[in-house]
């Protein structure tokens, strides 16, 4: 790629030849943390903004306990914060605000390359840092134990069970939903859904009422 400025600060760089760049409008350069120029050294026209309170709508769709976590954490993080926040659970991510299941939420090590063992720092240094074999994952018992080293993690942090974390969501002002393309597929009943769940919408609501907010999808 050939460089069409010299100051790092304001680099703009040319596609190879033969690529096809697509057309995403002019490109914006910061200026020293001042503010964005365009390409042609012009102050973009201002865009008309979400005028509200800062809103993060959180998608969750894994059900594995390592993975109902995140959105957990920084959905709490975002409401001290003051921060709206809604989230949408979706497929097995449903899981999580399903009364039925949530406290059996599991963390396997197969197809996990990122698993590792902190304690194993004692044997040998350097230990905690290596992933676990991935044929350990396939043993009988390791997913049993690997849910269970998650949890005495967490608590260890002092982070709540999830159920606990999604009362603690609800009465800090979480706005929590149930996909009711999976509700409806998985045979669930509104019985089954964590009370903190207001109520089972569409994909489409979903959209609707994320209109404005940072988007995570987890």
């Amino acid at each position: 790629m050939t460089t069409t400025t010299a100051d790092p600060a304001t680099r703009v760089t040319s596609p190879p030849p033969g690529f096809i760049m697509p057309d995403f409008g002019p490109r914006t350069i910061p200026v020293n943390g001042a503010g964005v120029l365009t390409e042609t050294g012009e102050q973009p026209a201002a865009a008309s903004a979400y005028a509200g309170p800062r809103k993060i709508a959180f998608i969750c769709s894994k059900g594995n306990l390592d993975m109902a976590y995140p959105a957990l954490i920084m959905g709490n993080a975002a409401l001290a914060e003051g921060a709206e926040v809604h989230i949408f659970f979706t497929f097995w991510g449903l899981d999580i605000v399903n009364s039925k299941t949530n406290r059996k939420l599991r963390c396997t090590m197969a197809g996990n390359t990122a698993m590792h063992m902190p304690d194993l720092g004692r044997l040998r240094p350097g230990l905690e840092h290596a992933s676990i074999p991935q044929a350990m994952g396939n043993l009988p018992g390791m997913t049993a134990f690997g849910t269970r080293m998650m949890k005495q993690m967490m608590e260890k942090e002092d982070v709540p069970e999830v159920p606990e974390f999604l009362d603690l969501m609800q009465a800090s002002g979480a706005r929590m939903y149930a996909c009711k393309l999976t509700f409806d597929m998985m045979k669930l009943i509104e019985a089954d859904l964590h009370p903190g769940v207001e109520a089972v919408i569409s994909a489409g609501d979903f959209i609707e009422i994320s209109e404005g907010a940072q988007v995570i999808f987890v």
